[in-house]
Protein backbone atom coordinates (compact mmCIF):
# COMPACT_ATOMS: atom_id res chain seq x y z
CA UNK A 1 0.00 0.00 0.00
CA UNK A 2 1.03 3.63 -0.51
CA UNK A 3 0.36 6.16 2.25
CA UNK A 4 0.51 9.77 1.03
CA UNK A 5 0.88 12.47 3.68
CA UNK A 6 0.47 15.88 2.11
CA UNK A 7 -1.57 18.71 0.67
CA UNK A 8 -4.99 18.87 -0.95
CA UNK A 9 -6.01 21.91 -3.02
CA UNK A 10 -8.57 23.22 -5.43
CA UNK A 11 -6.65 24.52 -8.46
CA UNK A 12 -7.91 27.49 -10.49
CA UNK A 13 -6.44 27.35 -14.01
CA UNK A 14 -6.05 30.39 -16.25
CA UNK A 15 -4.80 29.93 -19.82
CA UNK A 16 -2.89 33.03 -20.96
CA UNK A 17 -0.90 33.99 -24.04
CA UNK A 18 1.94 35.34 -21.88
CA UNK A 19 2.37 35.82 -18.13
CA UNK A 20 1.47 39.37 -16.96
CA UNK A 21 4.28 41.77 -16.12
CA UNK A 22 4.10 43.72 -12.82
CA UNK A 23 1.18 46.13 -13.08
CA UNK A 24 -0.17 44.51 -16.26
CA UNK A 25 -3.66 43.01 -16.64
CA UNK A 26 -4.07 40.01 -18.96
CA UNK A 27 -7.49 38.78 -20.08
CA UNK A 28 -8.46 35.14 -20.59
CA UNK A 29 -11.88 33.76 -21.64
CA UNK A 30 -12.52 31.55 -18.60
CA UNK A 31 -11.12 29.70 -15.62
CA UNK A 32 -11.16 25.99 -14.87
CA UNK A 33 -11.40 24.57 -11.35
CA UNK A 34 -9.66 21.24 -10.84
CA UNK A 35 -8.39 19.05 -8.01
CA UNK A 36 -4.79 19.61 -6.96
CA UNK A 37 -2.21 19.90 -4.20
CA UNK A 38 1.08 18.01 -4.39
CA UNK A 39 -0.06 15.34 -1.95
CA UNK A 40 -3.37 14.75 -3.69
CA UNK A 41 -1.74 14.81 -7.14
CA UNK A 42 0.81 12.20 -6.10
CA UNK A 43 -1.89 10.04 -4.53
CA UNK A 44 -3.94 10.28 -7.72
CA UNK A 45 -0.93 9.44 -9.89
CA UNK A 46 -0.12 6.37 -7.79
CA UNK A 47 -3.73 5.19 -7.86
CA UNK A 48 -4.14 5.65 -11.61
CA UNK A 49 -0.91 3.70 -12.12
CA UNK A 50 -2.45 0.76 -10.27
CA UNK A 51 -1.44 1.48 -6.66
CA UNK A 52 -3.54 0.93 -3.53
CA UNK A 53 -3.46 4.39 -1.94
CA UNK A 54 -4.53 6.04 1.31
CA UNK A 55 -4.46 9.86 1.55
CA UNK A 56 -3.67 11.75 4.77
CA UNK A 57 -4.14 15.52 4.73
CA UNK A 58 -6.52 18.29 5.79
CA UNK A 59 -9.31 20.30 4.17
CA UNK A 60 -11.71 22.97 5.41
CA UNK A 61 -15.47 22.79 5.94
CA UNK A 62 -16.10 24.86 2.80
CA UNK A 63 -17.60 23.71 -0.49
CA UNK A 64 -14.17 23.82 -2.15
CA UNK A 65 -13.13 20.79 -0.07
CA UNK A 66 -15.32 18.60 -2.28
CA UNK A 67 -13.09 19.27 -5.30
CA UNK A 68 -9.96 17.32 -4.22
CA UNK A 69 -11.82 14.70 -2.19
CA UNK A 70 -14.34 13.82 -4.91
CA UNK A 71 -11.55 13.47 -7.47
CA UNK A 72 -9.50 11.16 -5.24
CA UNK A 73 -12.47 8.97 -4.37
CA UNK A 74 -13.26 8.59 -8.07
CA UNK A 75 -9.80 7.04 -8.51
CA UNK A 76 -10.29 4.65 -5.60
CA UNK A 77 -8.09 6.49 -3.10
CA UNK A 78 -9.00 5.89 0.56
CA UNK A 79 -9.90 9.34 1.94
CA UNK A 80 -11.25 8.18 5.32
CA UNK A 81 -8.33 9.66 7.29
CA UNK A 82 -8.42 13.15 5.77
CA UNK A 83 -8.66 15.66 8.62
CA UNK A 84 -11.13 18.57 8.77
CA UNK A 85 -9.82 21.99 9.74
CA UNK A 86 -11.34 25.35 10.69
CA UNK A 87 -9.08 26.89 8.04
CA UNK A 88 -10.13 27.22 4.39
CA UNK A 89 -9.28 24.41 2.00
CA UNK A 90 -5.99 25.04 0.20
CA UNK A 91 -6.24 26.80 -3.16
CA UNK A 92 -3.81 27.41 -6.03
CA UNK A 93 -3.98 29.97 -8.83
CA UNK A 94 -2.23 28.53 -11.89
CA UNK A 95 -1.47 30.46 -15.05
CA UNK A 96 -0.45 28.42 -18.10
CA UNK A 97 1.06 30.13 -21.16
CA UNK A 98 1.04 29.08 -24.82
CA UNK A 99 4.25 27.08 -24.40
CA UNK A 100 2.72 24.99 -21.61
CA UNK A 101 4.83 26.60 -18.88
CA UNK A 102 3.11 27.54 -15.64
CA UNK A 103 3.26 30.16 -12.89
CA UNK A 104 1.62 29.21 -9.58
CA UNK A 105 0.59 30.92 -6.33
CA UNK A 106 -0.70 28.68 -3.51
CA UNK A 107 -2.81 29.63 -0.48
CA UNK A 108 -2.00 26.83 1.97
CA UNK A 109 -5.04 27.16 4.27
CA UNK A 110 -5.99 23.85 5.92
CA UNK A 111 -2.82 22.16 4.64
CA UNK A 112 -0.88 23.92 7.41
CA UNK A 113 -3.05 22.34 10.11
CA UNK A 114 -2.52 18.65 9.27
CA UNK A 115 -1.37 16.56 12.24
CA UNK A 116 0.98 13.58 12.05
CA UNK A 117 -0.26 12.38 15.43
CA UNK A 118 -3.68 11.78 13.88
CA UNK A 119 -2.21 9.03 11.67
CA UNK A 120 -2.98 5.75 13.40
CA UNK A 121 -0.20 3.27 14.09
CA UNK A 122 -2.24 0.56 12.36
CA UNK A 123 -1.51 1.99 8.89
CA UNK A 124 2.26 2.22 9.49
CA UNK A 125 3.25 -1.26 8.38
CA UNK A 126 6.44 -2.64 6.85
CA UNK A 127 4.72 -3.39 3.53
CA UNK A 128 3.58 0.24 3.13
CA UNK A 129 5.43 3.06 1.33
CA UNK A 130 5.18 6.55 2.85
CA UNK A 131 5.19 9.44 0.36
CA UNK A 132 5.66 13.06 1.54
CA UNK A 133 6.22 16.54 0.08
CA UNK A 134 6.81 19.97 1.65
CA UNK A 135 3.40 21.66 1.32
CA UNK A 136 2.44 20.75 4.90
CA UNK A 137 4.31 21.75 8.08
CA UNK A 138 7.82 20.31 7.90
CA UNK A 139 7.85 19.14 11.51
CA UNK A 140 4.66 17.13 10.96
CA UNK A 141 6.40 15.44 8.01
CA UNK A 142 9.40 14.63 10.17
CA UNK A 143 7.27 13.30 13.05
CA UNK A 144 5.57 10.86 10.70
CA UNK A 145 8.85 10.02 8.97
CA UNK A 146 10.38 8.95 12.29
CA UNK A 147 7.39 6.75 13.13
CA UNK A 148 7.40 5.25 9.64
CA UNK A 149 11.05 4.22 9.79
CA UNK A 150 10.56 2.77 13.27
CA UNK A 151 7.79 0.65 11.72
CA UNK A 152 10.05 -0.61 8.92
CA UNK A 153 8.39 1.37 6.12
CA UNK A 154 10.02 2.55 2.90
CA UNK A 155 10.00 6.34 2.71
CA UNK A 156 9.83 8.74 -0.24
CA UNK A 157 10.42 12.47 0.29
CA UNK A 158 9.81 14.95 -2.52
CA UNK A 159 11.52 18.15 -1.34
CA UNK A 160 9.02 20.44 -3.06
CA UNK A 161 8.85 23.33 -2.47
CA UNK A 162 12.59 23.67 -1.84
CA UNK A 163 13.83 23.86 1.74
CA UNK A 164 16.53 22.66 4.10
CA UNK A 165 16.12 19.26 5.78
CA UNK A 166 17.84 18.36 9.07
CA UNK A 167 20.50 15.68 8.65
CA UNK A 168 18.86 13.45 11.26
CA UNK A 169 15.67 13.36 9.21
CA UNK A 170 17.50 12.96 5.89
CA UNK A 171 18.95 9.75 7.31
CA UNK A 172 15.40 8.34 7.42
CA UNK A 173 14.67 8.94 3.72
CA UNK A 174 15.02 5.96 1.39
CA UNK A 175 14.15 7.81 -1.83
CA UNK A 176 14.90 11.54 -2.10
CA UNK A 177 13.28 13.24 -5.12
CA UNK A 178 14.08 16.83 -6.12
CA UNK A 179 14.23 19.08 -9.16
CA UNK A 180 17.38 21.11 -9.94
CA UNK A 181 16.41 24.14 -7.83
CA UNK A 182 15.41 21.96 -4.88
CA UNK A 183 18.62 19.95 -5.20
CA UNK A 184 20.68 23.16 -5.14
CA UNK A 185 18.86 24.43 -2.05
CA UNK A 186 19.33 21.20 -0.12
CA UNK A 187 22.92 20.62 -1.29
CA UNK A 188 23.97 24.17 -0.35
CA UNK A 189 22.51 23.74 3.13
CA UNK A 190 24.62 20.63 3.71
CA UNK A 191 27.91 21.40 1.97
CA UNK A 192 30.13 24.37 1.23
CA UNK A 193 28.85 25.94 -1.96
CA UNK A 194 30.77 24.68 -4.98
CA UNK A 195 30.01 24.55 -8.68
CA UNK A 196 29.10 20.89 -8.94
CA UNK A 197 27.23 19.32 -11.82
CA UNK A 198 23.90 17.59 -11.33
CA UNK A 199 25.48 14.12 -11.28
CA UNK A 200 27.86 15.10 -8.48
CA UNK A 201 25.00 16.66 -6.51
CA UNK A 202 22.92 13.49 -6.88
CA UNK A 203 25.84 11.38 -5.67
CA UNK A 204 26.51 13.70 -2.72
CA UNK A 205 22.87 13.77 -1.60
CA UNK A 206 22.59 10.00 -1.97
CA UNK A 207 25.64 9.67 0.27
CA UNK A 208 24.02 11.96 2.85
CA UNK A 209 20.84 9.87 3.03
CA UNK A 210 22.50 6.50 2.41
CA UNK A 211 19.58 5.97 0.05
CA UNK A 212 18.54 6.83 -3.50
CA UNK A 213 18.59 10.40 -4.84
CA UNK A 214 16.64 11.28 -7.98
CA UNK A 215 16.97 14.74 -9.57
CA UNK A 216 14.32 15.51 -12.17
CA UNK A 217 15.41 17.69 -15.09
CA UNK A 218 12.20 18.31 -17.03
CA UNK A 219 12.78 17.76 -20.74
CA UNK A 220 16.23 16.35 -19.92
CA UNK A 221 14.88 13.42 -17.92
CA UNK A 222 16.26 12.26 -14.57
CA UNK A 223 19.67 11.75 -13.00
CA UNK A 224 19.77 9.16 -10.22
CA UNK A 225 22.32 7.98 -7.67
CA UNK A 226 22.07 4.62 -5.92
CA UNK A 227 24.73 2.67 -4.01
CA UNK A 228 27.48 4.91 -5.34
CA UNK A 229 26.43 4.52 -8.99
CA UNK A 230 25.00 7.22 -11.29
CA UNK A 231 22.34 6.48 -13.88
CA UNK A 232 20.39 8.64 -16.34
CA UNK A 233 16.93 8.24 -17.77
CA UNK A 234 16.02 10.50 -20.73
CA UNK A 235 12.63 12.16 -20.96
CA UNK A 236 9.83 10.83 -23.13
CA UNK A 237 9.64 12.76 -26.41
CA UNK A 238 6.40 14.78 -26.26
CA UNK A 239 5.12 18.25 -27.17
CA UNK A 240 3.81 19.61 -23.85
CA UNK A 241 0.40 21.23 -23.51
CA UNK A 242 0.63 21.88 -19.75
CA UNK A 243 3.51 20.88 -17.45
CA UNK A 244 1.47 21.41 -14.27
CA UNK A 245 1.70 18.32 -12.08
CA UNK A 246 4.35 16.53 -14.15
CA UNK A 247 6.67 16.36 -11.14
CA UNK A 248 3.87 15.01 -8.98
CA UNK A 249 3.05 12.42 -11.63
CA UNK A 250 6.67 11.26 -11.50
CA UNK A 251 6.62 10.86 -7.70
CA UNK A 252 3.28 9.06 -7.53
CA UNK A 253 4.00 6.69 -10.41
CA UNK A 254 7.47 5.96 -9.01
CA UNK A 255 5.93 4.98 -5.66
CA UNK A 256 3.33 2.79 -7.38
CA UNK A 257 6.02 0.98 -9.36
CA UNK A 258 8.09 0.38 -6.21
CA UNK A 259 4.99 -0.96 -4.49
CA UNK A 260 4.52 -3.23 -7.49
CA UNK A 261 7.93 -4.77 -6.86
CA UNK A 262 10.08 -2.99 -9.45
CA UNK A 263 13.67 -2.03 -8.73
CA UNK A 264 14.66 1.65 -8.61
CA UNK A 265 15.73 2.05 -12.22
CA UNK A 266 12.71 0.36 -13.75
CA UNK A 267 10.44 2.36 -11.44
CA UNK A 268 12.16 5.57 -12.59
CA UNK A 269 11.80 4.54 -16.23
CA UNK A 270 8.04 4.07 -15.83
CA UNK A 271 7.73 7.31 -13.85
CA UNK A 272 9.57 9.26 -16.55
CA UNK A 273 7.21 7.88 -19.19
CA UNK A 274 4.19 8.73 -17.06
CA UNK A 275 5.32 12.25 -16.24
CA UNK A 276 5.86 12.94 -19.93
CA UNK A 277 2.38 11.71 -20.77
CA UNK A 278 0.97 13.94 -18.01
CA UNK A 279 2.11 16.99 -20.01
CA UNK A 280 -0.23 16.22 -22.91
CA UNK A 281 -3.44 17.52 -21.28
CA UNK A 282 -4.51 20.53 -19.21
CA UNK A 283 -4.65 20.09 -15.44
CA UNK A 284 -2.75 18.01 -12.92
CA UNK A 285 -4.96 15.02 -12.11
CA UNK A 286 -7.04 14.89 -15.30
CA UNK A 287 -3.83 14.55 -17.30
CA UNK A 288 -2.48 11.57 -15.35
CA UNK A 289 -1.90 8.44 -17.44
CA UNK A 290 -3.08 4.94 -16.64
CA UNK A 291 -0.68 2.04 -16.18
CA UNK A 292 -1.69 0.75 -19.62
CA UNK A 293 -0.80 4.10 -21.21
CA UNK A 294 2.55 4.17 -19.40
CA UNK A 295 3.44 0.65 -20.46
CA UNK A 296 2.61 1.49 -24.07
CA UNK A 297 5.35 4.15 -24.14
CA UNK A 298 7.93 3.01 -21.61
CA UNK A 299 9.87 0.96 -24.18
CA UNK A 300 10.82 4.23 -25.86
CA UNK A 301 13.02 5.07 -22.86
CA UNK A 302 16.43 3.51 -22.30
CA UNK A 303 18.32 3.69 -19.00
CA UNK A 304 21.85 5.05 -19.41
Amino acid sequence: MILVFGSLNADFFLQVKTFPLPGETVLTPNALIKAGGKGANQAAAAAKAGGLVKMIGAVGTDEVAKVPITALKALGVDCSAIQVSDQATGMAMIMVDEQGENSIVVASGANMTVQADAVTQAVLTSDTILVMQMEVPAEENFKLLRRAKASGMKTVLNVAPAREIPQADLNLVDYLILNEIEADTLYNSLYEKTFLGVEEKAAALSEKTQGVCLITLGENGVVGAENGEIFKVPALSVTPVDTTGAGDAFVGIFAAMLDNGMDTRQAVRHAVAGSGLACLKMGAQEALPSLKEIEARVEEIEIM
